[in-house]
């Protein structure tokens, strides 16, 4: 049997076993959406968590949502009555924001490979272009010359750290994400040249960390790094984009971010910020964090094998809907996210099986080896964690199976 990552706190069962999710019966969502393979997210957790950031922060920190994280148009249309903006990375998921009625919110463009038409596209929509190279920023003035509107643009920073495992790296590493620290102000004396609406520099030292020290510390060597590119390029930082970096519990032995600890610390930094950035305005991008436990892939139970003296369960979905589950994104090493039989919740374990998707490739594993009540052909397996990086993340037209379905409640 191998260990199982742990089952978000806010998850109950009716009385006859049914998984509750948003005080809803998994058998009754599942009806309502015409069938399985489904996500379900459930905006009470994801209004819990921006509830808790923005507690916890100190007033005037900015909470942008990373679209990325999960694009679905009612996830979008909720999180834009409460969150301060959006991070984009394509023209796509800047129409999912303009369909979804949200064009009118501050949002940020980034992310590497920008085509001219995007560009163009995040200069109509008033969206702040993170540049990640001088070329890029010249493509971006050349965009805004064509369709006549003042880019607003701010420049991406390789930082000279990085957090490796949970602990920070005090080393700069090549990365096609932003522009080396010291070619910086040279880059933004150019923007202010070219008469663009410079709005400051995005500094992303962190990635999928639970560790609240390691990213208070990328918090302070980022603020201080700002600080001294502010000083080469002698005037004030009109904002710092602080990126993101904040995971959750999903895998075996994790344990909580504490948001309390990140938030005591970054407050502490920005009292004692550099004098040119006394006026910053200063943002935190987050994904995961927001929408990841409150997803729930449901998928049903379609055969029941044994080989060799091992129970296989094999269901209508699998890794083409939620390829992190197994293990095939490289996020922190192949181990399994929480799973669980969703018609026996409340029931105790009873074997030890392992739960694989319908896609003809050994690989395709959502709980490998994992200790489960008994389930059966007809039975629905609930995998959690799965709010972020799940069905936009994953390879849907593999063996051109059909798409899950997605509802919110």
């Amino acid at each position: 049997m191998k260990p199982v990552g742990p089952i978000p706190p806010y998850f109950e069962a009716r009385d006859d076993g049914q998984l509750m999710i948003g005080g809803i019966a998994a058998d009754e969502l599942i009806e309502e959406a015409g069938g399985t393979p489904l996500f379900v997210y459930d905006n009470n957790i994801v209004g819990a968590q921006v509830a808790r950031f923005k507690g916890a922060m100190a007033d005037g920190i900015a909470l942008h949502y990373s679209v990325t994280a999960n694009p679905y148009e009612p996830l979008l249309e909720f999180l834009g009555r409460y969150v301060d903006g959006f991070r984009i990375v394509s023209k796509g998921e800047l129409r999912r924001l303009q369909d979804a009625k949200l064009a009118g919110i501050p949002i940020n463009f980034a992310g590497p490979g920008k085509l001219s038409e995007e560009l163009e596209a995040a200069v109509i929509a008033g969206a702040t272009i993170s540049v990640e190279s001088e070329g890029e920023a010249e493509r971006a003035i050349r965009a805004a010359e064509r369709v006549g509107i003042q880019p607003r643009i701010s420049v991406r920073v390789t930082p000279p750290y990085s957090i490796e495992a949970g602990a920070v790296t005090l080393v700069c590493e090549a990365s096609p994400f932003g522009v080396d620290a010291e070619r910086v102000p040279s880059l933004v004396q150019g923007l202010l040249e070219a008469d663009v609406d410079w709005r400051g520099l995005h500094m992303f030292g962190g990635a999928q960390c639970l560790d609240a020290d390691a990213l208070s510390e990328i918090h302070r060597l980022t603020v201080g790094q700002a600080g001294e590119i502010a000083d080469a390029i002698g005037l004030p930082l009109p904002e710092l984009n602080l990126g993101s970096g904040f995971d959750i519990a999903c895998r075996p032995g994790d344990e909580p971010l504490d948001i309390d600890r990140v938030a005591a610390a970054l407050n502490h930094t920005l009292c004692n910020a550099p004098p040119l950035l006394a006026t910053t305005r200063f943002t935190i991008e987050l994904g995961r964090w927001l929408v990841g436990e409150s997803g729930v892939y449901l998928t049903r139970v379609v055969d029941r094998t044994e080989s060799c003296g091992h129970t296989f369960l094999t269901t209508d979905g699998g890794g083409h809907h939620l390829i992190g589950a197994t293990g095939s994104l490289g996020e922190r090493g192949m181990a399994n996210f929480p799973i669980a039989v969703a018609n026996r919740f409340d029931a105790e374990p009873e074997e030890s099986v392992t739960v694989a998707g319908c896609l003809c490739t050994p690989f395709d594993v959502l709980g490998d080896n994992v200790s489960l009540p008994r389930a059966d052909v007809g039975d629905v397996i609930a995998v959690f964690c799965a709010g972020a990086y799940g069905l936009s993340a994953s390879p849907q037209g593999w063996e051109s199976r059909p798409l899950a379905r997605e509802i919110l409640v």
